[in-house]
C-alpha cells in the first residue's frame, strides 16, 4: 500500500483526541517553553496518528515536534509510540554535507594552505614511465608534517637525486623531471573553465568590437593551447593576466578605436613672431644718393 493511501485514511477518534498526551510527551523530550501550538495531525495507519506541534526553539524556525500515538485493537487506551523533532515545509535546514575535495572553490587556497591531489587524479598522468620507482616520500618540515597529517595526505620529496643511468636521471638532464604532467582530460577541463570565464559567450565578448585573435595585446601560449587561447596583457582589460579565448574580446582591443594623430597647425601667413631686419646704411644700388658720397660719412648730411 502506498504512502498516499495510508495518509488519506480517517484518523482514529481516540488517537486524534489524544492531543494532551502528545503534548506531554513533546514537553518531556524538549526544553521547557519550546513546544508551541498544535499544528496538525496525520493518520499514519489503522489506529496510528501523528500530532505536530510548533517548535519555538531558536535556530529551528519552521521545525515541528512530531508525536506518534497508537491504540491496540479493541483497546480503550492510547499509548505513546514516538517523539521526534522534524523539519517542516518552510523550515531552516543546514546545507547538505559535501566532502572537502568537492567543497573547494577557485580562490579558496590561501598562503600556507596545503592542497593535496589524489594519487589517481584523472587530470594528471605520469611525466615519464619505466622501471623506475617514484622518488621516496619524505616530510620536508615539521610544520608541513602537521598539515599533511591533518589533510591525510603524503608529501613527495622532489629533491631526491635519481640513480645514474635510470630513466629518471635522463629525464632530469632533459629538464623533464616532473612526476606527473597534465593529462588530456585535465587539459580539456582547464580549457572549458577558461572558455566559460573568458570565452565568446560572456557578455563582454558579445559587446566587443573584435576578438582577441586580432588584438596586439594577446600573448599566445605554447603547444596545442595556442590554437584557442592566449594571455591578455592589456592592463585596462578585464582579462589582463588571465588566459582568454581567441574568440573573447573587450573594448580594450588594440585596433578597436585608434586615436588620430594630433593636428599640425598651418603655416602663418603673417609671421609676427620673427624680428624684422633693417640695414644700418642705405642700399647704394637702390637709392638716389651717389655711390661715392654714400660711404663718406656715417651720420652726416649730403
Amino acid at each position: 500500500m502506498s504512502a498516499a493511501t495510508t495518509r488519506s485514511r480517517t484518523p482514529d477518534r481516540l488517537c486524534a483526541e489524544a492531543v494532551g498526551l502528545a503534548r506531554e510527551a513533546a514537553e518531556e523530550a524538549a526544553f521547557p517553553g519550546v513546544v508551541g501550538e498544535h499544528v496538525s495531525m496525520v493518520a499514519e495507519g489503522d489506529r496510528v496518528v501523528t500530532h505536530y506541534f510548533e517548535c519555538k526553539e531558536a535556530g529551528y524556525r519552521g521545525w515541528r515536534w512530531a508525536v506518534t500515538v497508537a491504540r491496540a485493537s479493541r483497546a480503550k487506551f492510547v499509548t505513546l509510540d514516538e517523539t521526534v523533532l522534524l523539519p517542516g515545509p518552510d523550515s531552516l535546514l543546514a546545507p547538505e554535507w559535501v566532502p572537502w575535495s568537492e567543497r573547494l572553490r577557485p580562490g579558496d587556497l590561501g598562503p600556507g594552505d596545503l592542497l593535496p591531489t589524489e594519487a589517481e587524479d584523472l587530470r594528471l598522468e605520469p611525466g615519464y614511465s619505466g622501471e623506475d620507482a617514484p622518488p621516496p616520500n619524505s616530510v620536508v618540515s615539521e610544520e608541513l608534517a602537521e598539515r599533511v597529517d591533518a589533510e591525510d595526505a603524503e608529501v613527495t620529496d622532489r629533491t631526491a637525486v635519481p640513480a645514474r643511468g635510470t630513466l629518471a636521471a635522463v629525464a632530469e638532464e632533459l629538464g623533464m623531471r616532473r612526476a606527473r604532467v597534465l593529462s588530456r582530460y585535465g587539459l580539456h577541463l582547464a580549457a572549458d573553465r577558461w572558455d566559460e570565464e573568458y570565452g565568446p559567450r560572456t557578455p563582454m565578448a558579445q559587446a566587443a568590437p573584435a576578438t582577441c585573435a586580432s588584438c596586439a595585446f594577446l600573448l599566445p601560449l605554447a603547444g596545442s593551447l595556442r590554437q584557442a587561447f592566449g594571455v591578455c596583457s592589456n592592463e585596462f582589460s578585464p582579462g589582463d593576466g588571465h588566459v582568454v579565448s581567441l574568440s573573447y574580446g573587450c573594448g580594450g582591443h588594440s585596433e578597436a578605436a585608434v586615436m588620430p594623430a594630433p593636428p599640425r597647425p598651418a603655416a602663418l601667413v603673417l609671421d609676427s613672431t620673427a624680428a624684422d631686419v633693417f640695414a644700418l646704411r642705405p642700399d647704394p644700388a637702390g637709392g638716389s644718393v651717389p655711390v661715392e658720397s654714400a660711404g663718406a660719412e656715417d651720420l652726416g648730411h649730403s
